[in-house]
């Protein structure tokens, strides 16, 4: 049997560290990557960082163990859209 789609949305910039907005699995997981992509947020597919952040619960922040991994995946997305860290306060 097929392990089910998982998703896991993340905010950061206008707190001090990241923080889980929206979690699921199966078409909740499909809803949360279509309305990521509907809204031009960009969507990374990291199965083993997935693991570790489903973990949390919504409204958590990332613990200090997982700033390095996210920290990455952060920095592919202001790579991306052109900015650098600080520039989403400004907007």
């Amino acid at each position: 049997m097929q392990k089910p789609l998982e998703a896991l949305a993340l905010e950061y910039g206008r707190n001090k560290t990241p923080r889980v907005t929206a979690k699921g699995e199966g078409d909740l997981a499909k809803r949360i990557v279509e309305e990521a992509k509907k809204h031009g947020i960009y969507v990374a597919e990291d199965p083993q960082l997935l693991s570790l952040l489903t973990r949390l619960d919504v409204g958590d922040e990332i613990p200090q163990d997982m700033y390095t991994a996210v920290a990455v995946i952060l920095s592919w997305v202001y790579w991306l859209k052109g900015m650098r860290p600080g520039d989403e306060k400004s907007q």
